[in-house]
Protein backbone atom coordinates (compact mmCIF):
# COMPACT_ATOMS: atom_id res chain seq x y z
CA UNK A 1 0.00 0.00 0.00
CA UNK A 2 1.36 3.42 -0.99
CA UNK A 3 1.83 5.71 2.01
CA UNK A 4 2.97 9.30 2.54
CA UNK A 5 6.52 10.02 3.67
CA UNK A 6 6.99 9.46 7.40
CA UNK A 7 9.06 11.64 9.71
CA UNK A 8 11.86 9.03 9.87
CA UNK A 9 12.07 8.96 6.06
CA UNK A 10 12.53 12.72 5.70
CA UNK A 11 15.88 14.06 4.54
CA UNK A 12 16.73 17.05 6.73
CA UNK A 13 19.07 18.56 4.13
CA UNK A 14 16.14 18.89 1.72
CA UNK A 15 13.98 20.47 4.44
CA UNK A 16 16.77 22.98 5.16
CA UNK A 17 16.94 23.81 1.44
CA UNK A 18 13.17 24.37 1.41
CA UNK A 19 13.41 26.56 4.49
CA UNK A 20 16.18 28.69 2.98
CA UNK A 21 14.23 28.92 -0.28
CA UNK A 22 11.20 30.23 1.60
CA UNK A 23 13.25 33.18 2.84
CA UNK A 24 14.73 33.83 -0.61
CA UNK A 25 11.32 33.73 -2.26
CA UNK A 26 9.86 36.09 0.36
CA UNK A 27 12.72 38.59 -0.08
CA UNK A 28 11.94 38.77 -3.80
CA UNK A 29 8.15 38.62 -3.47
CA UNK A 30 8.19 41.43 -0.91
CA UNK A 31 8.53 43.94 -3.76
CA UNK A 32 5.82 42.29 -5.81
CA UNK A 33 3.52 42.72 -2.80
CA UNK A 34 4.49 46.34 -2.18
CA UNK A 35 5.21 47.77 -5.67
CA UNK A 36 3.18 47.96 -8.90
CA UNK A 37 4.45 44.73 -10.43
CA UNK A 38 4.01 43.13 -12.95
CA UNK A 39 3.69 46.50 -14.71
CA UNK A 40 7.26 47.54 -13.89
CA UNK A 41 9.60 45.20 -15.72
CA UNK A 42 12.78 46.23 -13.91
CA UNK A 43 12.76 47.42 -10.32
CA UNK A 44 16.44 48.37 -10.64
CA UNK A 45 15.29 51.35 -12.69
CA UNK A 46 12.04 51.89 -10.75
CA UNK A 47 13.71 52.99 -7.53
CA UNK A 48 15.18 56.50 -7.75
CA UNK A 49 17.04 56.80 -4.44
CA UNK A 50 20.67 55.70 -4.76
CA UNK A 51 20.51 53.62 -1.57
CA UNK A 52 17.38 51.84 -2.83
CA UNK A 53 19.09 51.16 -6.14
CA UNK A 54 22.22 49.73 -4.50
CA UNK A 55 20.26 47.63 -2.01
CA UNK A 56 17.99 46.25 -4.70
CA UNK A 57 20.98 45.56 -6.94
CA UNK A 58 22.49 43.38 -4.21
CA UNK A 59 19.16 41.61 -3.80
CA UNK A 60 18.98 41.14 -7.56
CA UNK A 61 22.44 39.59 -7.73
CA UNK A 62 22.30 37.28 -4.70
CA UNK A 63 18.60 36.39 -4.45
CA UNK A 64 16.44 37.27 -7.45
CA UNK A 65 15.97 34.45 -9.96
CA UNK A 66 17.86 31.88 -7.88
CA UNK A 67 15.36 30.55 -5.35
CA UNK A 68 12.39 29.64 -7.53
CA UNK A 69 14.70 27.37 -9.62
CA UNK A 70 15.96 25.81 -6.37
CA UNK A 71 12.41 25.28 -5.13
CA UNK A 72 11.48 23.78 -8.52
CA UNK A 73 14.39 21.32 -8.24
CA UNK A 74 13.24 20.40 -4.72
CA UNK A 75 9.71 19.83 -6.04
CA UNK A 76 11.10 17.43 -8.64
CA UNK A 77 13.34 15.72 -6.06
CA UNK A 78 10.40 15.12 -3.74
CA UNK A 79 8.11 13.79 -6.45
CA UNK A 80 10.82 11.43 -7.72
CA UNK A 81 11.37 10.14 -4.17
CA UNK A 82 7.66 9.33 -3.95
CA UNK A 83 7.85 7.55 -7.31
CA UNK A 84 10.83 5.44 -6.24
CA UNK A 85 9.11 4.58 -2.96
CA UNK A 86 6.07 3.36 -4.90
CA UNK A 87 8.34 1.23 -7.08
CA UNK A 88 9.94 -0.36 -4.01
CA UNK A 89 6.58 -1.20 -2.46
CA UNK A 90 5.08 -2.39 -5.76
CA UNK A 91 2.18 0.09 -5.68
CA UNK A 92 0.71 2.34 -8.35
CA UNK A 93 2.21 5.81 -7.95
CA UNK A 94 0.10 7.67 -10.50
CA UNK A 95 -3.38 7.82 -8.90
CA UNK A 96 -1.88 9.38 -5.76
CA UNK A 97 0.44 11.71 -7.71
CA UNK A 98 -2.36 12.95 -9.96
CA UNK A 99 -4.64 13.54 -6.98
CA UNK A 100 -1.91 15.40 -5.09
CA UNK A 101 -1.12 17.65 -8.05
CA UNK A 102 -4.82 18.33 -8.57
CA UNK A 103 -5.17 19.37 -4.93
CA UNK A 104 -2.15 21.67 -5.29
CA UNK A 105 -3.64 23.12 -8.48
CA UNK A 106 -6.89 23.97 -6.68
CA UNK A 107 -5.00 25.53 -3.76
CA UNK A 108 -2.87 27.53 -6.19
CA UNK A 109 -5.89 28.85 -8.09
CA UNK A 110 -7.64 29.86 -4.85
CA UNK A 111 -4.45 31.59 -3.75
CA UNK A 112 -4.09 33.41 -7.07
CA UNK A 113 -7.68 34.62 -7.31
CA UNK A 114 -8.44 35.35 -3.66
CA UNK A 115 -5.09 36.47 -2.21
CA UNK A 116 -2.25 37.36 -4.56
CA UNK A 117 -1.65 37.43 -8.30
CA UNK A 118 1.97 36.20 -8.03
CA UNK A 119 1.07 32.59 -7.18
CA UNK A 120 3.59 29.95 -8.28
CA UNK A 121 1.81 26.84 -6.94
CA UNK A 122 -0.46 26.67 -9.98
CA UNK A 123 2.47 26.53 -12.40
CA UNK A 124 4.26 23.98 -10.23
CA UNK A 125 1.18 21.75 -10.27
CA UNK A 126 0.72 21.98 -14.04
CA UNK A 127 4.43 21.35 -14.68
CA UNK A 128 4.16 18.46 -12.23
CA UNK A 129 1.60 16.75 -14.51
CA UNK A 130 4.22 16.72 -17.27
CA UNK A 131 6.96 15.69 -14.86
CA UNK A 132 5.23 12.52 -13.68
CA UNK A 133 4.97 11.37 -17.31
CA UNK A 134 8.78 11.38 -17.45
CA UNK A 135 9.58 9.84 -14.07
CA UNK A 136 9.82 6.37 -15.59
CA UNK A 137 12.97 7.47 -17.44
CA UNK A 138 16.40 7.05 -15.93
CA UNK A 139 18.35 10.01 -14.57
CA UNK A 140 20.44 10.47 -17.68
CA UNK A 141 17.42 10.78 -19.93
CA UNK A 142 15.65 13.21 -17.58
CA UNK A 143 18.74 15.41 -17.33
CA UNK A 144 19.15 15.33 -21.12
CA UNK A 145 15.52 16.34 -21.69
CA UNK A 146 15.91 19.15 -19.15
CA UNK A 147 19.02 20.48 -20.91
CA UNK A 148 17.39 20.22 -24.35
CA UNK A 149 14.20 22.00 -23.26
CA UNK A 150 16.07 24.77 -21.49
CA UNK A 151 18.61 25.02 -24.31
CA UNK A 152 15.85 25.39 -26.91
CA UNK A 153 14.39 28.23 -24.86
CA UNK A 154 17.75 30.03 -24.69
CA UNK A 155 18.37 29.48 -28.40
CA UNK A 156 14.94 30.83 -29.35
CA UNK A 157 15.19 33.99 -27.25
CA UNK A 158 18.76 34.78 -28.28
CA UNK A 159 17.87 34.14 -31.95
CA UNK A 160 14.96 36.57 -31.69
CA UNK A 161 17.29 39.19 -30.22
CA UNK A 162 19.77 38.59 -33.04
CA UNK A 163 17.14 38.80 -35.79
CA UNK A 164 15.71 41.97 -34.26
CA UNK A 165 19.27 43.30 -34.02
CA UNK A 166 18.83 44.33 -30.39
CA UNK A 167 21.11 41.81 -28.66
CA UNK A 168 23.85 44.40 -28.10
CA UNK A 169 21.51 47.37 -27.66
CA UNK A 170 21.24 48.96 -24.24
CA UNK A 171 18.48 47.33 -22.23
CA UNK A 172 15.38 49.51 -21.94
CA UNK A 173 12.64 48.81 -19.45
CA UNK A 174 9.00 49.03 -20.45
CA UNK A 175 6.77 51.03 -18.12
CA UNK A 176 2.99 51.12 -18.51
CA UNK A 177 2.07 54.33 -16.66
CA UNK A 178 -1.67 53.77 -16.89
CA UNK A 179 -1.42 50.21 -15.54
CA UNK A 180 0.89 51.38 -12.74
CA UNK A 181 -1.57 54.08 -11.70
CA UNK A 182 -4.40 51.53 -11.71
CA UNK A 183 -2.41 49.17 -9.47
CA UNK A 184 -1.43 51.92 -7.03
CA UNK A 185 -5.05 53.08 -6.83
CA UNK A 186 -6.53 49.60 -6.39
CA UNK A 187 -4.04 48.22 -3.89
CA UNK A 188 -2.94 51.47 -2.23
CA UNK A 189 -6.27 53.17 -1.58
CA UNK A 190 -8.92 50.76 -2.88
CA UNK A 191 -11.27 48.30 -1.20
CA UNK A 192 -10.96 44.51 -1.20
CA UNK A 193 -13.19 44.48 -4.29
CA UNK A 194 -10.91 46.99 -6.05
CA UNK A 195 -7.91 44.84 -5.17
CA UNK A 196 -9.72 41.75 -6.44
CA UNK A 197 -10.52 43.34 -9.81
CA UNK A 198 -6.92 44.56 -10.14
CA UNK A 199 -5.70 41.09 -9.22
CA UNK A 200 -7.63 39.68 -12.19
CA UNK A 201 -5.81 42.13 -14.47
CA UNK A 202 -2.45 41.20 -12.99
CA UNK A 203 -3.26 37.49 -13.28
CA UNK A 204 -3.86 37.99 -17.00
CA UNK A 205 -0.15 38.85 -17.21
CA UNK A 206 1.13 36.31 -14.67
CA UNK A 207 -0.81 33.48 -16.33
CA UNK A 208 -0.58 34.65 -19.93
CA UNK A 209 0.18 32.07 -22.66
CA UNK A 210 3.76 33.33 -22.91
CA UNK A 211 4.29 32.71 -19.18
CA UNK A 212 2.96 29.16 -19.46
CA UNK A 213 5.23 28.46 -22.42
CA UNK A 214 8.15 29.92 -20.49
CA UNK A 215 7.31 27.66 -17.52
CA UNK A 216 7.47 24.56 -19.72
CA UNK A 217 10.99 25.49 -20.80
CA UNK A 218 12.28 26.73 -17.44
CA UNK A 219 10.36 25.43 -14.40
CA UNK A 220 9.78 21.94 -15.87
CA UNK A 221 13.48 21.47 -16.74
CA UNK A 222 14.47 22.54 -13.21
CA UNK A 223 12.05 19.92 -11.84
CA UNK A 224 13.59 17.32 -14.13
CA UNK A 225 17.07 18.20 -12.83
CA UNK A 226 15.79 17.68 -9.28
CA UNK A 227 14.13 14.38 -10.21
CA UNK A 228 17.34 13.16 -11.89
CA UNK A 229 19.30 14.11 -8.77
CA UNK A 230 16.83 12.13 -6.64
CA UNK A 231 17.23 9.01 -8.77
CA UNK A 232 20.99 9.35 -8.43
CA UNK A 233 20.45 9.90 -4.66
CA UNK A 234 22.89 12.79 -4.77
CA UNK A 235 21.82 14.28 -1.42
CA UNK A 236 21.63 10.92 0.37
CA UNK A 237 25.15 10.10 -0.92
CA UNK A 238 26.56 13.49 0.04
CA UNK A 239 29.51 12.11 2.05
CA UNK A 240 30.49 9.78 -0.77
CA UNK A 241 30.21 12.58 -3.35
CA UNK A 242 31.67 15.34 -1.19
CA UNK A 243 34.37 16.27 -3.74
CA UNK A 244 31.81 16.75 -6.52
CA UNK A 245 29.58 18.83 -4.27
CA UNK A 246 32.56 21.07 -3.43
CA UNK A 247 33.34 21.58 -7.13
CA UNK A 248 29.66 22.34 -7.89
CA UNK A 249 29.43 24.83 -5.03
CA UNK A 250 32.57 26.75 -6.02
CA UNK A 251 32.02 26.74 -9.78
CA UNK A 252 28.29 27.48 -9.73
CA UNK A 253 28.32 30.17 -7.05
CA UNK A 254 31.35 31.93 -8.53
CA UNK A 255 30.23 31.55 -12.16
CA UNK A 256 26.59 32.32 -11.48
CA UNK A 257 27.29 35.42 -9.41
CA UNK A 258 29.66 36.65 -12.14
CA UNK A 259 26.91 36.31 -14.75
CA UNK A 260 24.39 38.02 -12.47
CA UNK A 261 26.65 40.92 -11.52
CA UNK A 262 28.56 41.58 -14.76
CA UNK A 263 25.80 43.63 -16.49
CA UNK A 264 25.80 46.08 -13.57
CA UNK A 265 29.48 46.87 -14.22
CA UNK A 266 29.11 47.47 -17.96
CA UNK A 267 26.42 48.41 -20.46
CA UNK A 268 23.25 46.43 -19.69
CA UNK A 269 22.42 44.99 -23.09
CA UNK A 270 19.39 42.84 -23.89
CA UNK A 271 21.64 39.80 -24.32
CA UNK A 272 23.47 40.23 -21.01
CA UNK A 273 20.22 40.98 -19.19
CA UNK A 274 18.79 37.71 -20.48
CA UNK A 275 21.93 35.78 -19.54
CA UNK A 276 21.89 37.38 -16.08
CA UNK A 277 18.32 36.35 -15.30
CA UNK A 278 17.77 33.04 -17.10
CA UNK A 279 21.26 31.54 -16.95
CA UNK A 280 22.95 33.15 -13.96
CA UNK A 281 19.97 32.63 -11.64
CA UNK A 282 19.64 28.82 -12.04
CA UNK A 283 23.43 28.34 -11.91
CA UNK A 284 23.55 30.18 -8.57
CA UNK A 285 20.62 28.02 -7.40
CA UNK A 286 22.68 24.86 -7.98
CA UNK A 287 25.60 26.49 -6.18
CA UNK A 288 23.45 27.39 -3.17
CA UNK A 289 22.02 23.84 -3.06
CA UNK A 290 25.55 22.43 -3.15
CA UNK A 291 26.69 24.74 -0.35
CA UNK A 292 23.75 23.68 1.84
CA UNK A 293 24.51 20.00 1.21
CA UNK A 294 28.13 20.58 2.29
CA UNK A 295 27.12 22.57 5.37
CA UNK A 296 24.83 19.74 6.43
CA UNK A 297 27.81 17.39 6.43
CA UNK A 298 29.23 19.34 9.40
CA UNK A 299 28.00 17.31 12.42
CA UNK A 300 26.46 20.07 14.56
CA UNK A 301 24.98 22.24 11.78
CA UNK A 302 21.82 20.24 10.91
CA UNK A 303 20.73 20.51 14.55
CA UNK A 304 21.63 24.22 14.62
CA UNK A 305 19.59 24.74 11.45
CA UNK A 306 16.65 22.76 12.81
CA UNK A 307 14.30 25.83 12.90
CA UNK A 308 14.95 26.37 9.17
CA UNK A 309 14.32 22.68 8.49
CA UNK A 310 11.02 22.84 10.37
CA UNK A 311 10.00 25.86 8.31
CA UNK A 312 10.85 23.79 5.23
CA UNK A 313 8.68 20.92 6.48
CA UNK A 314 5.64 23.20 6.31
CA UNK A 315 6.68 25.24 3.27
CA UNK A 316 3.23 25.23 1.64
CA UNK A 317 1.59 26.57 4.82
CA UNK A 318 4.23 29.26 5.30
CA UNK A 319 4.25 30.27 1.63
CA UNK A 320 0.49 30.96 1.74
CA UNK A 321 0.84 32.57 5.16
CA UNK A 322 3.32 35.02 3.63
CA UNK A 323 0.65 36.12 1.15
CA UNK A 324 -1.91 36.62 3.92
CA UNK A 325 0.52 38.67 6.03
CA UNK A 326 1.90 40.77 3.17
CA UNK A 327 -1.44 41.62 1.58
CA UNK A 328 -2.68 42.72 5.00
CA UNK A 329 0.45 44.80 5.49
CA UNK A 330 0.47 46.51 2.12
CA UNK A 331 -3.07 46.65 0.76
CA UNK A 332 -5.49 49.35 1.83
CA UNK A 333 -7.97 46.91 3.41
CA UNK A 334 -5.12 46.14 5.84
CA UNK A 335 -2.38 48.54 6.97
CA UNK A 336 -2.08 50.35 3.61
CA UNK A 337 1.72 50.38 3.26
CA UNK A 338 1.61 49.80 -0.51
CA UNK A 339 4.36 51.82 -2.22
CA UNK A 340 5.45 53.35 1.09
CA UNK A 341 8.45 51.20 2.06
CA UNK A 342 11.98 51.49 0.72
CA UNK A 343 14.14 48.53 -0.23
CA UNK A 344 15.94 48.21 3.10
CA UNK A 345 12.68 48.32 5.02
CA UNK A 346 11.22 45.71 2.66
CA UNK A 347 14.18 43.42 3.41
CA UNK A 348 13.78 44.00 7.17
CA UNK A 349 10.07 43.20 6.96
CA UNK A 350 10.74 40.02 4.97
CA UNK A 351 13.35 38.76 7.44
CA UNK A 352 11.10 39.64 10.39
CA UNK A 353 8.18 37.71 8.90
CA UNK A 354 10.43 34.73 8.25
CA UNK A 355 11.79 34.71 11.82
CA UNK A 356 8.23 34.77 13.18
CA UNK A 357 7.27 31.94 10.82
CA UNK A 358 10.28 29.86 11.88
CA UNK A 359 9.26 30.35 15.53
CA UNK A 360 5.68 29.38 14.63
CA UNK A 361 6.93 26.20 12.93
CA UNK A 362 9.07 25.36 15.96
CA UNK A 363 6.05 25.64 18.25
CA UNK A 364 3.71 23.86 15.83
CA UNK A 365 5.89 20.75 15.60
CA UNK A 366 5.99 20.39 19.38
CA UNK A 367 2.44 19.05 19.13
CA UNK A 368 1.88 18.16 15.46
CA UNK A 369 3.79 16.08 12.92
CA UNK A 370 2.80 18.07 9.80
CA UNK A 371 1.90 21.62 8.86
CA UNK A 372 -1.86 22.30 8.62
CA UNK A 373 -1.99 22.64 4.84
CA UNK A 374 0.48 19.79 4.38
CA UNK A 375 -1.88 17.60 6.42
CA UNK A 376 -4.86 18.76 4.37
CA UNK A 377 -3.09 17.92 1.09
CA UNK A 378 -2.14 14.46 2.39
CA UNK A 379 -5.63 13.83 3.74
CA UNK A 380 -7.14 14.71 0.35
CA UNK A 381 -4.47 12.75 -1.52
CA UNK A 382 -4.28 9.51 0.47
CA UNK A 383 -7.81 9.46 1.90
CA UNK A 384 -8.52 6.14 3.62
CA UNK A 385 -4.85 5.14 3.50
CA UNK A 386 -3.93 8.08 5.75
CA UNK A 387 -6.88 7.36 8.06
CA UNK A 388 -5.70 3.77 8.56
CA UNK A 389 -2.18 4.97 9.38
CA UNK A 390 -3.59 7.31 12.05
CA UNK A 391 -5.69 4.61 13.75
Amino acid sequence: MFQPTTLNERIHTLDIMRGVSLLGILLVNMFAFSQPLPHVHDLNSWFTDIHDQLNYQLLDIYVQGSFYPLFSMLFGYGLAMQYMKAERTGTNFYPFALKRLLVLLIIGLLHAFLLWWGDIITMYAVCGFFLILLLRLNSGWMLSIALVLNGLFHTLIISVYAMAEIANDEYETFVDISAIEDAITAYGIGTWKDAFMQRLNDLAIQMSPSMWISAMFTILPYMLVGAAAAKWRLVERAKELKGRWIILAIVCIAGGLFLKSYPFHTTRTYLWEYVRVYMGGPIVAIGYASAIVLLCLIPFLPKLLSPIAKAGRMSLTLYLMQSVICTLLFYNYGFGLYGKVDVLMGIVIAISIYVIQAAFAELWFIKFRQGPLEYLVKRMTYGKTLKKMEQ
